[in-house]
């Protein structure tokens, strides 16, 4: 009963700044104004402010908000756990290699990679590309 009394108190003054608004010539400002207040009591006359004022003091609905909530907190804690484990008990068990396979091939590898790389070759200790390089710049 307050709440509906309180609806039809803030349309009425809603009403009254559009009729001043209309008074100053400003047609559009007041009838944006009049859309405004008449939002209120067209949500009395639905039913709306009722049910939401039946929910809103009601503790079981509060519970149930609770409850609901609780709910969510546990799922997403679950998901972010069972994220950040590697290979916990609840996921397929991956087993460990001893070593690379003999059909792995590097990605840019003509022919498979088998046995102990073959070292890169030492760079040279002569300074000739830097020494073109500069040249290249002028100094």
């Amino acid at each position: 009963m307050l709440a509906e009394t309180i609806c039809s108190a803030v349309s009425a003054a809603g009403l009254g700044i559009a009729a001043v608004t209309a008074y100053r010539k400003r047609f559009m400002a007041a009838a944006r104004i009049t859309a405004y207040a008449l939002v209120p009591v067209g949500l009395v006359m639905t039913g709306v402010v009722e049910w939401l004022t039946g929910i809103v003091f009601n503790p079981t609905v509060w519970i149930g908000f609770g409850l609901l909530g609780l709910a969510w907190l546990i799922l997403a804690t679950t998901r972010a756990v069972e994220r950040r484990s590697l290979g916990g008990a609840g996921g397929p068990a991956k087993k460990a290699k001893a070593g690379p396979s003999p059909e792995a091939v590097a990605p840019a590898a003509s022919k498979p990679s088998l046995g102990t790389p073959t070292p890169a070759p030492a760079p040279a200790d002569d300074f000739s590309d830097i020494e073109a390089i500069l040249k290249k710049h002028g100094i």
